[in-house]
């Protein structure tokens, strides 16, 4: 599934999330919005988030009755300890697909749909609270399983609509994504609407330290001496490559795991190419970016199929990378959805792409 706030008088406005998610995500805004983000989880609620247009929704008490779009939002709210108040949702994750514990709660949570929650479905959940991902998409995913809800409906139903806006807002950004700012954001809103707001802290903590020392280990590298390196979506499908461009969180991913985005020169989130601009750009590493199936074995079988593909088809056999067999056996979702796992993915990526350098 591709990727893509929240919401009185005395209450504090999370705007970072605008600003970081859709204004490029740079250093200055994102420590900013962590001083907003920081306050408001202290002075608790009321707590006024924004969406990517500026509206703004207002939280006089955290959430009790919360469905996620998909299994990244799902997966933010276990490793919050919000996950209690989740009581259904789409796209879920597969059994063993989350690590640890969180795998046998995000198991518990009721399934509205395999994939797009159905409009009715979800109006008639008794949510308060909608966590949605998919707005880059237009609105529920683009999968064409019925319509989206009005804002009209959501109040009808007393649901709060609110987005994973690092995704969700992505091709609105200003500026390419090299950080992941704006993911974190996304983690201290979502904390400051829960009330878990010193478990957001921890987390971001923890992102940040491992983020950090790949940077101290390969962040001073000159960029002509960084590999390229190209992000697969085979499930996107291989008749027209759909890649990542300068405004999704792969592109964080891979400048701060010591690499170059082939694409990085595309403005936007994702855009549909030929074969022959992978080939013109030729990487030397490429990323088979499958979706979790569910099984380490499933998940096997679509990287195997993955590569088979690349080093089968005439118009890719021939690349730098295929011929080397430099692949990388990472997923999708936790580089292209907003995630903790966005920065053990960077570490990943540096260890393979910099051996030795990184502990």
């Amino acid at each position: 599934m591709r990727s893509r706030v929240w919401g009185g008088t005395a209450g504090v406005v999370l705007g970072g999330l605008l600003l970081a998610g859709c204004g490029g995500g740079g250093k200055d805004t994102a420590d900013g919005n962590a001083g907003q983000a920081g306050k408001a989880v202290s002075g608790g609620h009321p707590v006024s988030v924004t969406d990517c247009m500026g509206a703004r929704t207002t939280f006089s008490s955290a959430p009790k009755r919360i469905v996620t779009s998909n299994a990244s939002s799902l997966e933010l709210l276990l490793r919050l300890g919000a996950g209690d108040q989740v009581i259904g949702t789409g796209f879920p994750p597969g059994k063993g697909t989350l690590p640890g514990t969180l795998d046998a709660q995000a198991q518990k949570v009721k399934v509205l749909s395999r994939t797009v929650v159905p409009k009715e479905k979800l109006l008639g959940s008794g949510a308060d609270l909608y966590i949605d991902t998919f707005a880059s998409m237009g609105s529920m995913g683009g999968s064409g399983t019925g319509d989206a809800p009005t804002a009209e409906e959501f109040k009808a139903a007393g649901i709060k609509h609110i987005y994973l806006k690092s995704t969700a807002c992505a091709a609105q950004s200003k500026g390419p994504v090299t950080d992941l700012s704006a993911v974190e954001a996304d983690i201290t809103s979502l904390g400051a609407v829960t009330g878990t707001g010193a478990q957001a802290r921890k987390l971001v903590a923890a992102m940040r330290e491992k983020v950090g020392a790949v940077q101290k280990a390969v962040g001073g590298t000159a960029e002509n001496n960084r590999p390229t390196y190209f992000f697969f979506d085979y499930d996107a499908g291989t008749k027209q490559p759909s890649v990542t461009c300068n405004r999704q969180i792969a592109n964080a991913v891979i400048t701060l795991a010591g690499a170059r985005n082939v694409f990085a020169d595309c403005d936007g989130d994702y855009q549909q190419v030929g074969w022959e601009d992978v080939i013109a750009k030729n990487p030397d590493w490429i990323q088979l970016g499958v979706r979790n199936r569910g099984s380490e074995a499933a998940n096997k079988q679509a990287f195997d199929e993955a590569e088979q593909w690349l080093k089968s088809n005439p118009a890719t056999k021939g690349l730098k990378a295929v011929k080397a067999g430099h692949f990388l056996r990472i997923g999708s979702e936790r580089t292209t959805i907003a995630g903790v796992e966005n920065a053990d993915t960077v570490e990943a990526i540096a260890r393979i792409l910099h051996p030795g350098k990184v502990a």
